[in-house]
């Protein structure tokens, strides 16, 4: 699904150039669940824009589903992302005048897909009975708690049946109990053949993954069994 080689992110800052990493290698095979941690300012969140084809590198290579994204336009990379990612991030980004039908359906009107306004909101709301939240369709993203919020948000990375999920923090502004529903949804579709890679602080939300790996100093350490 994802392999890099070489990849390195330096951030121009006139006569000081920020390097946030160079020469980073990571494989992420179809169906895997790779947790990636590290300290703040680590590049984690910075890394996951790149694989989420949000930014492009400075150097390197980056091949996602089989094609090398590197050196692509603007353009090209939005194609690519809608077709392939779906984003889930720990603050949910709702827009607060629009019921939950319609935001989970967002990601389907951004990418042009030929489903008509009722059919989108049919599958968003699909979407949302997967994640226990048929009880909210009407609602407005305010009147929801955090945990409703998060799942909300996994329902719309899915409208597009993305292939990989990327998600930077997830549970970091959930409760215990929240984010252990998070994790079951997650592991639940990493198990229906999703890949995904997840940033998180929580070494017990890690470990719900297959692989471990650290961001340290511009490198990929391995944490678990498994290439990184």
């Amino acid at each position: 699904m994802i392999h890099i080689e070489s990849l390195a992110k330096v951030y121009d800052q006139g006569e000081h150039p920020v390097t946030v990493f160079d020469k980073l290698s990571l494989q992420l095979k179809d169906g895997e669940f790779l947790a990636l941690m590290g300290t703040s300012g680590a590049g984690k969140t910075t890394l996951l824009q790149l694989l989420g084809c949000l930014d492009t590198p400075s150097g390197g290579s980056y091949w996602l589903a089989g094609r090398e994204v590197s050196k692509l336009g603007e353009d090209e990379l939005a194609a690519l992302r809608n077709q392939h990612i779906g984003f889930i991030f720990q603050t949910s980004f709702f827009i607060d005048y629009l019921d939950l039908l319609d935001n989970v359906a967002l990601p389907g009107f951004y990418a042009r897909t030929t489903l008509q306004h009722g059919e989108a909101r049919q599958r968003a709301a699909e979407l949302l009975d997967t994640v226990g939240l048929s009880h909210r369709h009407s609602h407005r993203p305010t009147m929801l708690s955090g945990g409703e919020r998060q799942r909300a948000a996994i329902a719309r990375a899915l409208f597009n049946k993305p292939s990989l999920l990327l998600a930077d923090e997830p549970t970091g502004n959930l409760d215990a109990d929240n984010t252990l529903r998070v994790m079951d949804i997650l592991t639940g579709l990493n198990t229906s053949g999703i890949s995904i890679l997840m940033v998180t602080h929580d070494p017990l939300v890690a470990a719900r993954a297959q692989r471990q790996a650290q961001l340290c100093n511009g490198e990929l350490r391995t944490l678990t069994d498994g290439a990184i």
